[in-house]
C-alpha cells in the first residue's frame, strides 16, 4: 500500500511537473518575444522551496504545492491584470517592458501561448511514439459480428465499410471504436458501403461497463462488430507531423464529447477525476512501462491545453475573452466588472477542485468505508 502510494505519488510529480512548466514556458517565450520582462517563473504555488534568479532579473523558483504554476509579467499587476498607480507612475521606458503596454493582440498572445504550447507538447510526443514504433491501423471494415450485435439488428452485415458515424467521417477501425464507445444507449447515424454501394442505418451501442487490471470501472459503447488484426504501418518523417497533429486532436475531440456529454446529462458526473484520480492513474501507468506513461503525459498535457481554454475567468480562455471584448469594444472591460469576474471564477475553480476530490475519494471506496464503520 505505501509502496503504491509513493509510485503514485512520484509518477504524478513526474507527469504534471514537466507539463506545467511547458505550459508556463509557452508564456514566458511569447512575452519574451514580444519584450515583456518576467519577474518570476514560479512551478507549484506557497513557500518557495529553491529557486534562482536570471540575468534578466526573472527569479525561477519552485513552489512547495506543485499544482500549478505561473509567470508574473511587470505590469500584470492583479487578477484582472488591470494597472495600478504603482504601474503608471513607471518611467516610460520600463513601462514599455510591462504586460499591461502591449496592445491587446500581443497581449492575446502571450495568453494563449500557453495552452498551444500544451498542445505542441502533446504532438510532439505523439510524433515521436509514430517514429519510434509506428501506427497501428486497421480498415473501417466489419470482419464478423458477434452473437448479440445491435450492427446485426441495425442490418450491418461483414464487408461492410464505415464511411461517417454521427456525422464523422471514420478512416480506420479505430475511428470506429472511438466514436462509439463514447456513446452508449445513443442513436447513431451510421453511412457505409456495401458492395460498393452507399447505404445509411441507425445504430444504437449497448452499454457495457469494462473493468481495467486496477479495478476502474468504465461505461462503453458497443455494436457487436469485429475488425480484422491490426497492422502496423512505418510513419515517415514527411509524414508524422500531420498524423501526429490528426491523432492530438482525435483525442482532444474524445475529450470534448465526453465534457458535453456529461453536460448534458448522457454520462454520470461521477466520471469526472481530479488531481488525487490523475495521481493515481499516473502510478498505474508506471507500472506498465515508460511508454505507457508518455502516452498518458500527451493526453494530460491536451487536457491541461483543453481546460485552460475553457471561458472562465482565472484561466487563460477567461483572459482570452476579456481581450477579445477589448479589441471589439476599443477599451478595456470596466475594472469592477473585470474584478467581480474573476472572483466568481475564483469561486467556480475552487468547487469544481472540491467536487472532483469528492468524487476521488469516493472512487477510492473512502465513503463507504466511512458509512461501514458509521453503520
Amino acid at each position: 500500500m505505501g509502496s503504491g502510494v509513493l509510485l503514485a505519488a512520484l509518477s504524478f510529480l513526474a507527469v504534471i511537473g514537466p507539463l506545467i512548466f511547458l505550459h508556463e514556458l509557452g508564456h514566458y517565450a511569447a512575452g519574451r518575444a514580444f519584450g515583456v520582462h518576467a519577474e518570476t517563473f514560479s512551478i507549484g504555488f506557497g513557500r518557495e522551496v529553491f529557486g534562482w534568479s536570471d540575468r534578466r532579473g526573472t527569479r525561477w523558483k519552485v513552489g512547495w504545492m506543485p499544482m500549478g504554476g505561473y509567470v508574473k509579467f511587470a505590469g500584470d499587476m492583479n487578477p484582472a491584470s488591470q494597472p495600478t498607480d504603482e504601474w503608471l507612475s513607471l518611467p516610460p521606458e520600463e513601462r514599455a517592458r510591462t504586460f499591461q503596454a502591449k496592445p491587446v493582440w500581443q497581449r492575446f498572445i502571450i495568453v494563449a501561448a500557453g495552452p498551444i504550447a500544451n498542445f505542441l507538447v502533446a504532438i510532439a510526443i505523439v510524433a515521436g511514439l509514430l517514429l519510434s514504433y509506428g501506427e497501428l491501423r486497421t480498415p473501417p471494415v466489419i470482419e464478423a459480428l458477434t452473437e448479440v450485435s445491435v450492427a446485426r439488428q441495425a442490418g450491418l452485415q461483414p464487408g461492410d465499410r464505415f464511411t461517417r458515424i454521427a456525422g464523422r467521417s471514420v478512416d480506420t477501425f479505430g475511428d470506429v471504436v472511438e466514436m462509439v464507445r463514447l456513446r452508449p444507449g445513443e442513436a447513431l447515424s451510421v453511412d457505409y458501403e456495401r458492395a460498393g454501394q452507399a447505404r445509411h442505418t441507425i445504430v444504437t451501442p449497448a452499454t457495457i461497463e469494462e473493468v481495467d487490471r486496477f479495478g476502474n470501472r468504465y461505461r462503453m459503447g458497443a455494436i457487436g462488430v469485429m475488425s480484422a488484426p491490426q497492422v502496423v504501418v512505418p510513419v515517415s518523417v514527411v509524414n508524422v507531423l500531420p498524423r501526429a497533429t490528426a491523432q492530438t486532436f482525435s483525442m482532444l475531440r474524445s475529450m470534448v464529447d465526453t465534457i458535453v456529454q456529461i453536460i448534458t446529462g448522457r454520462r454520470s458526473v461521477q466520471e469526472l477525476g481530479g488531481p488525487l484520480k490523475i495521481a493515481q492513474i499516473s502510478g498505474q501507468q508506471a507500472s506498465l512501462g515508460l511508454v505507457n506513461v508518455i502516452m498518458l503525459m500527451a493526453m494530460i498535457s491536451i487536457n491541461l491545453g483543453f481546460i485552460n481554454l475553457l471561458p472562465i475567468p482565472m484561466l487563460d480562455g477567461g483572459h482570452l475573452i476579456f481581450y477579445v471584448f477589448e479589441a471589439i469594444r476599443r477599451r478595456p472591460l470596466p475594472a469592477i466588472a473585470q474584478e467581480w469576474a474573476f472572483r466568481s471564477g475564483l469561486l467556480v475553480l475552487l468547487g469544481f477542485m472540491l467536487f472532483v476530490t469528492f468524487n476521488d475519494l469516493g472512487s477510492f471506496g473512502l465513503w463507504q468505508r466511512l458509512a461501514g464503520l458509521i453503520g
